[in-house]
């Protein structure tokens, strides 16, 4: 498997393209915009201590999630209805964890390991170990373990481990729970309590104040360390100490400017070539993937794609109807499995899943009893109301008002996905 390191993040990913709204920086910020930059650079920091163990758990102990996700599950955003959660928090300050992943045969199986700035640093499973299973070694950016091919190093002491089990259908449940019972974690000694974050919407003396002991307790790699000199009329870097009673009430303002015009630069789409899971120096798609897809998995691993609206439309809307047709030419093209989720979207962006009275929340090539044409192409119906007893087998329920979202993944996207050579269908109004 290949081991991506800090380096690989920090350096490869740095040499190419850099994010727009940090392009053009070869001098140091002013104070609103260096206010815009550390808020974006800071915000998958400021989420991922917000998930980071919740209520008081303790790290480096793996939980499983026994039932696929529905509306209840608002932890994360844009959760997903085909595999099982199961997570864990590793501290890896006090030494290594083990992580021993089961034989999984033609199951998908996917362990994302994340650092604090939400880079997927190694992805042990199907797609980079096949599902023979093995034995990895998780170290810290300092631990003395030698490299190696099984050695995980975080460029992070703490490490966000998501695992993805793929349930093909409620009746294969019992089995997949035995997977995920052999996925099992060892060693580890936990350190000093991590830092706490305050939520993304705190008073800017606040949020700041949080960062600054994050990016403290979770230092960039060396090669990023520059954009704490191009922000410097902030005062934020690690080892320091954020003092917002040395701000005038004036450069205050700017400061609150600076984030307004942050939060405007997230409510823009993401560019169909943006790259998620690992991010390199484009902080601004970090940061609006920390928001609206946190723990989004890298490219090779799953394509998100969200469905745009008809033509002539600029939003989805849970109270129309509309059809998705893919010709038997134009199905997903992927190695494992692909589905089209429905999500309510609230005002920040963020998508979660909504009741319905069938309680389906997604459609994909697992779903029991979908009807394809005689000529091998597949409709889905979505709206809110019951398309009839034709139609009913491949209805993909919306909530009855409100902005809705439609997102078509694809797990192990075939070179087609990738190479943006399939795009999928118009999404057609009725």
């Amino acid at each position: 498997m290949t081991k991506l390191t800090r380096r690989t993040l920090g350096l490869t990913a740095a040499a190419a393209v850099l994010a727009p709204a940090f392009r053009a920086m070869a001098q140091t910020n002013d104070l609103k915009t260096a206010a815009r930059d550390m808020w974006l650079f800071s915000l998958p920091l400021i989420e991922m201590a917000r998930t980071r163990l919740p209520a008081g758990g303790p790290p480096n102990r793996l939980n499983h999630t026994r039932v696929l996700a529905g509306p209840s599950n608002t932890g994360v955003t844009t959760p997903n209805n085909d595999t099982l959660y199961s997570t864990a928090w590793l501290d890896l300050r006090g030494g290594p964890v083990q992580l021993v992943l089961p034989a999984t045969g033609t199951r998908y199986i996917s362990v994302a390991l994340m650092d604090m700035y939400t880079n997927n640093f190694a992805v042990p499973g199907t797609r980079t170990n096949g599902g023979g299973g093995g034995t990895f070694t998780i170290v810290g950016p300092n631990d003395p373990t030698p490299d190696g091919p099984r050695v995980l190093r975080s460029p992070t002491g703490w490490v966000w481990m998501l695992v993805r089990t793929l349930v093909p259908s409620e009746v294969d449940l019992d089995a997949a729970h035995a997977v995920q019972d052999g996925v099992v974690i060892s060693g580890g000694v936990a350190g000093a309590a991590p830092v706490k974050s305050v939520p993304r919407t705190a008073p800017w003396q606040d949020y700041f104040t949080s960062a600054q002991a994050l990016i403290t307790e979770s230092p960039p790699p060396p090669a990023e360390v520059d954009v704490f000199s191009r922000n410097a009329a902030l005062g934020i870097k690690p080892g320091e100490r954020f003092d917002p009673a040395r701000f005038t009430p004036e450069q205050g303002a700017l400061i609150a400017g600076g984030i307004a015009e942050a939060r405007a630069l997230l409510a823009q789409p993401v560019g169909a070539a943006a790259v998620v899971g690992q991010f390199g120096r484009d902080y601004t798609t970090r940061a609006r993937i920390a928001l609206t897809g946190l723990a989004a998995l890298p490219r090779e691993e799953a394509i998100y794609t969200r469905i745009a609206p008809p033509a002539g439309q600029t939003a989805l809307d849970g109270a129309k109807a509309y059809r998705l047709t893919f010709s038997k030419a134009q199905l997903p093209p992927v190695a494992a499995f692909w589905s089209l989720s429905m999500y309510r979207v609230t005002p920040e962006g963020q998508m979660y899943f909504a009741e319905n009275p069938i309680h389906r929340y997604a459609i994909g090539d697992r779903t029991p009893g979908l009807i394809y044409n005689a000529d091998g192409s597949l409709d889905i119906w979505i709206g809110s109301a019951d398309p009839g007893p034709e139609r009913r087998s491949n209805w993909l329920p919306a909530p009855p008002t409100g902005p809705i979202s439609l997102n078509l993944r694809g797990y192990l996207p075939k070179k087609v996905w990738l190479d943006g050579q399939y795009q999928p269908p118009a999404l057609a109004a009725l």
